[in-house]
């Protein structure tokens, strides 16, 4: 069954975002992804419902993250919003990250558990977050 699902990683300045399909054959698509600033929450998840119309709000069990369902259950009070454990999803995003930005030069020699991305992961803490919820 199709299912669309919006997951947050919420941090004390900035969040994770990424909108999340399960398609019909039970394969997941990563419609849209991104790292903003905290303050931006309502306008983003306003702006993925443009992108993908989304059921269920998914957000990580760490930093703010009562804050961040106050928040969204104030600016879209008919959205299910359900909060999940993020126990090790730095650690997945980091290699995430590689996965999706290969490794050039010198980088390659190194194996990817030893570095660190130039970037924040956060947006896919929140795109393992989509998969813990829709593959279970």
């Amino acid at each position: 069954m199709e299912k669309c699902v919006l997951a947050i990683d919420p941090g004390s300045s900035k969040c994770g975002i990424a909108l999340v399909n399960r398609t019909k054959d039970d394969k997941l698509e990563l419609l849209w992804r991104g790292v903003f600033p905290e303050g931006e929450l309502e306008e983003r998840a306003k702006e993925a419902m443009t992108i993908r119309p989304y059921s269920l709000v998914i957000i990580g069990s760490g930093t703010k993250s009562k804050k961040f369902v106050h928040r969204l259950r104030e600016a879209m009070p008919s959205m299910g919003v359900l909060v999940v454990d993020e126990v090790n999803t730095s650690h997945e995003a980091r290699a995430r990250y590689w996965e999706h930005n290969p490794r050039k030069g010198l980088r390659r020699l190194l194996p990817s558990t030893l570095q660190v991305p130039p970037e924040p992961v956060d947006d896919f803490v929140a795109l393992i977050l989509a998969e813990r919820v829709l593959l279970d």
